[in-house]
């Protein structure tokens, strides 16, 4: 067999770095729970209208706080009980994971756009750039994220929207840090310097031969940007600044079944333990990642 052919068999069996990575992801048991249960909750969300036949607004005071089907007087037409208004809380349940989504996402977004170009621009160019946003960075730090929030929300009033841009204006200095430090190892590549050689902008090489290698740290981060963006709008709209009624936060039904939690604790157990579960998948989902990319070229 000729050198040539054991070579071309050689590549045949080599298995490309997105095999590698793939196979190390379905090895992962924890990136595996993490998305399957991301996965769980996002189609519970979108399918909620076929999955309940209740509305999440419909008071019915005649069957005020009936308790879970596992409790003695608990029944399979209600089967996680309702809230102090008789609204089914399995309902407000699965209509509730679309806001915290909708926040997580949303915030997500709107803080990795801000923290990557600005930790992209001071990586890459350095000097008086760099300057500028260590400045604006150390400002940002500087400010407390929830008291900012607070005082912002009671300022302008309580609502979805409000609630997203302000977490998202709040929460971009982890992008930023982590794409600052990562573009500093990569601008001194030779990939780089052969894009720069060949006569590729500023813009193009940051877009096209930065950008793609920091995805991995870009959606670790995003996920821990979503999982924080979650916990810190129920902690808002527990204090009665965030979502306002009668939208079905999960945030505020922990809030409306507080003065209960001496006599009945399902009513703030269940939504509290809706966002530990999405809380945990998506560190889960993470962590996975992070694992997966940091050692999924390995052999």
């Amino acid at each position: 067999m000729s050198h040539a052919a054991v070579h071309v068999i050689a590549e045949i069996a080599e298995p490309s770095q997105a095999e590698l990575l793939l196979r190390r992801a379905r090895g992962h048991k924890g990136l595996l729970l993490g998305a399957s249960l991301i996965v769980l909750i996002v189609l519970v969300a979108a399918l909620a209208p076929w999955l309940t036949s209740y509305d999440p607004y419909e008071q019915d005071l005649t069957a005020r706080l009936i308790p879970p089907f596992w409790y003695a007087h608990g029944t399979w037409a209600h089967p996680l009980g309702t809230d102090t208004l008789g609204r089914d809380y399995l309902s407000r349940i699965m209509y509730g994971a679309r806001i915290s989504l909708a926040v997580g996402f949303a915030v997500m977004a709107l803080s990795c756009v801000i923290g990557s170009v600005l930790g992209i621009a001071a990586g890459y160019f350095g000097g008086r750039v760099d300057m500028l946003v260590s400045f604006l960075l150390t400002v940002r730090l500087a400010l407390p994220t929830i008291l900012i929030a607070l005082a912002v929300v009671a300022l302008f009033g309580g609502s979805l929207t409000v609630v997203i841009l302000v977490l998202g204006l709040l929460s971009w200095d982890g992008f930023l840090l982590v794409m600052r430090a990562a573009t500093q190892q990569i601008r001194s590549l030779e990939y780089v310097a052969a894009a720069k050689c060949l006569g590729a902008s500023n813009r193009r090489i940051m877009a096209t031969e930065i950008l793609p290698n920091l995805l991995p740290q870009m959606i670790v981060v995003a996920t821990l940007s979503a999982s924080h963006a979650i916990l810190a709008e129920a902690a808002l709209s527990f204090l009665g600044l965030g979502v306002q009624p009668p939208l079905p936060s999960w945030g505020l039904m922990v809030a409306s079944a507080k003065m209960y939690i001496f006599f009945m604790f399902w009513p703030i157990a269940i939504p509290g333990a809706a966002i530990a579960i999405l809380v945990f998948a998506i560190n889960m989902f993470g962590d996975g990642v992070r694992d997966v990319f940091a050692t999924g070229g390995r052999k």
